[in-house]
């Protein structure tokens, strides 16, 4: 492990990958933004594609956002009709979400945006420090309880 004498902190894991993440973040949401739709909304297709969760409080917690935030991101997505909503029958109070079939080609949609930014941020790279940098974020990703693989 390195000390705090050897290395200066714009060369931490930490700082560069927030600072590439914020950057990166920034460029999804611009090309979300193309679609009208946020990275929370591809969030949201995104658990009802996996079939993680179907009610807005199981994405609330899952999303580990607030449950008026998935209202809010639910509003959106049915007004473009990539969701449907339906009282669930065992509990009045409870919303159940599906993904439509436009949902689902919007989700597609939005999966292209990613690659092509997939794609510029590791065009510097060599085909083998490409695999290794995904399966790297992918094991990362798995240790802090995101989708991934180990």
């Amino acid at each position: 492990m390195l000390s705090v004498n050897d290395v200066k902190w714009s060369e931490t894991l930490s700082f560069r990958l927030g600072a590439l993440g914020a950057m990166v973040a920034d460029q999804y949401a611009q090309a979300l933004a193309e679609l009208g739709l946020k990275p929370k909304h591809v969030g949201v297709l995104g658990v009802l594609d996996a079939g993680l969760a179907a009610s807005q409080l199981e994405i609330a917690r899952l999303m580990r956002v607030a449950p008026s935030l998935v209202v809010s991101l639910a509003d959106h997505l049915e007004s473009k009709g990539a969701i449907k909503r339906l009282r669930d029958p065992a509990d009045r109070r409870r919303q159940i979400l599906s993904l439509t079939e436009e949902g689902r080609e919007l989700l597609g949609q939005c999966t292209a945006k990613s690659l092509a930014l997939d794609a510029r941020l590791d065009a510097g790279l060599t085909a083998p420090q490409q695999t290794a940098l995904r399966e790297a974020l992918g094991r990362l990703a798995v240790s802090y309880g995101l989708p991934g693989s180990a």
